[in-house]
């Protein structure tokens, strides 16, 4: 009895799991074995498509055909083995060198010039349906990218909700990765010690296990939390119908850290004041060292005339700055007041302000159409389209994200300044009583610049701060106690300042 081998297919993972398609294939073969008196010696089966030719079982099978294991092979139908020519023109040789090639639903002698013509027919239509359904399964693809939806599984942090409809933030995983952008943006973790961090908080990926190093690194890369959808393998972009997760601000605060344009030193010790204070000389930040006992800041340069300064001097210098900016009742209720007046007017300035981002909005539409014509009549380099579209599409996202906190009410200057006096006016109190990494945060929200001259410490506090602190003196220094008119000026300032703070430049 002649030994074939038999071979199997189905085009995805999915149909061979249910297997109907692969046990019809089978039992039609193992009929035709027994009808034409062949054994089957050996079985091959695979999960692959053949769009492309290198399906490894099948590449398999041709190698043992060639070294004689088998005097041929017995497949269903020509299409289980010739969805590409390639693969085709390898079968084809091997007829040519003796090997007996069936097909159980095609009756064909592909010995005979007739026969083998039918088969090529049979092979090229095939190729042809093929590249016909990946041309249509490409069109509707790029459909639903054009629509603002992500035909492909959810990153992690959002869940699938079904064709034809935007992804959803994830309840369990969502708030983790945005964790994950605001710890990596901080500087203070490497990839491996935020990973750790992450796994330590519960983050798992869809399958529930470990998200891996290489997981995590695609997570902080990936524009889909900023809103937009971005394809891997041509780096194409397109505006998600999708709610952002972080911050268009945050996303290239994290690239920058990724790209390594931005320090990210790692530190053996946890000083409070590290990499905060200069050397009034040289400006280098002085290095924190523990000698009996106690903390000490250094300058390392020999020429300076500051060597050293203690930590607790630095903290009795800051505790007195804050408690500079504590806020008496008669201006804690003057600024009530005042704020209260200014949230009236507050809703025509942002109604304003949202016309004038949709404006903005609407030019970049047809920028957009004005450059895909110009690539489409061969006038720009695809290099340079794709650098200027991605570009556009940047913008978009972060005027789109300014518009919705202006719409949503959130994030403008007045709650900003309500938020700003606030904390102004509990600084001492908190920095008395927090840890040293709530003492370090602190510091970096209200002062600019820390420095050590000889023995003394400079503070130097960010101008919203500054505003208040010296809010006692005129400008030729001497004390003014008219609390309204003071507060009205220093509000007004404050507000300018975060108001530009709100709507940075693009």
């Amino acid at each position: 009895m002649q030994k074939f081998f038999g071979y199997i297919r189905v085009s995805t993972v999915k149909q061979g799991e249910k297997g109907v398609s692969l046990q019809e294939q089978r039992g039609a073969i193992e009929s035709y074995a027994r009808r034409f008196n062949l054994d089957i010696s050996r079985w091959f089966e695979e999960r692959e498509t053949a769009a492309k030719s290198g399906r490894p079982v099948f590449s398999e099978m041709l190698k043992l055909l060639r070294q004689g294991k088998s005097q041929g092979v017995i497949i269903h139908k020509i299409d289980r083995s010739a969805r590409n020519l390639k693969d085709w023109a390898n079968l084809g040789e091997m007829i040519d060198a003796g090997i007996q090639v069936h097909f159980v639903n095609e009756s064909l002698d592909l010995h005979s010039r007739g026969g083998r013509l039918s088969a090529d027919i049979q092979a090229v239509v095939a190729s042809d349906y093929i590249r016909n359904l990946r041309e249509e399964t490409r069109k509707g693809f790029y459909g639903r990218l054009k629509q603002g939806f992500y035909p492909l599984p959810a990153p992690i942090g959002y869940l699938d909700q079904g064709k034809a409809n935007p992804k959803v933030f994830d309840p369990e995983r969502a708030q983790l990765v945005a964790e994950a952008f605001r710890l990596y943006a901080t500087g203070e973790y490497s990839l491996p010690s935020l990973l750790q961090e992450l796994d330590r908080r519960g983050l798992r990926n869809r399958r529930a296990g470990k998200v891996s190093l290489n997981g995590l690194s695609r997570i902080l890369n990936n524009p889909f939390y900023v809103g937009l959808i971005r394809i891997a393998k041509t780096g194409e972009l397109f505006p998600g119908s999708h709610k952002p997760l972080v911050s268009k601000a945050l996303f290239d605060r994290v690239q920058h850290i990724l790209q390594g344009k931005t320090a990210n030193r790692l530190v053996q010790h946890e000083f409070i004041f590290r990499r905060m204070v200069r050397c009034g000389d040289c400006g280098y930040s002085l290095i924190g060292e523990l000698q009996k006992g106690h903390v000490y800041y250094r300058c390392h340069n020999s020429v300076c005339s500051t060597k050293t300064i203690r930590e607790d001097r630095l903290d009795d210098t800051l505790n007195g700055t804050f408690t500079g900016l504590l806020l008496d009742q008669e201006e804690i209720d003057h600024a009530r007041e005042w704020i209260k007046d200014a949230h009236v007017q507050e809703d025509a300035f942002r109604i304003q302000e949202i016309e004038n981002l949709k404006f903005r909005l609407n030019q970049i539409r047809p920028h957009l159409e004005r450059l895909t014509d110009a690539f489409l009549d061969g006038t720009i380099e695809r290099d340079l389209f794709e650098r200027r579209k991605n570009t556009l599409l940047m913008e978009e996202a972060g005027l789109k994200q300014r518009v919705a906190v202006q719409e949503s009410g959130t994030g403008n200057a007045l709650r900003r300044l309500e938020k700003f006096l606030e904390l102004v006016n509990t600084a001492s109190f908190l920095y008395k009583q927090g840890i040293p990494e709530e003492k370090r945060d602190l510091v970096k929200e209200i002062t600019s610049n820390l420095q050590a001259i000889e023995k003394n410490v400079v503070v130097e506090l960010k101008k919203p701060a500054r505003l208040i602190f010296e809010r006692a003196k005129l400008s030729y220094g001497s004390p003014y106690k008219g609390v309204p008119r003071t507060w009205d000026k220093i509000l007004a300032q404050l507000l300018k300042h975060f108001t530009d703070e709100t709507a940075p430049a693009n």
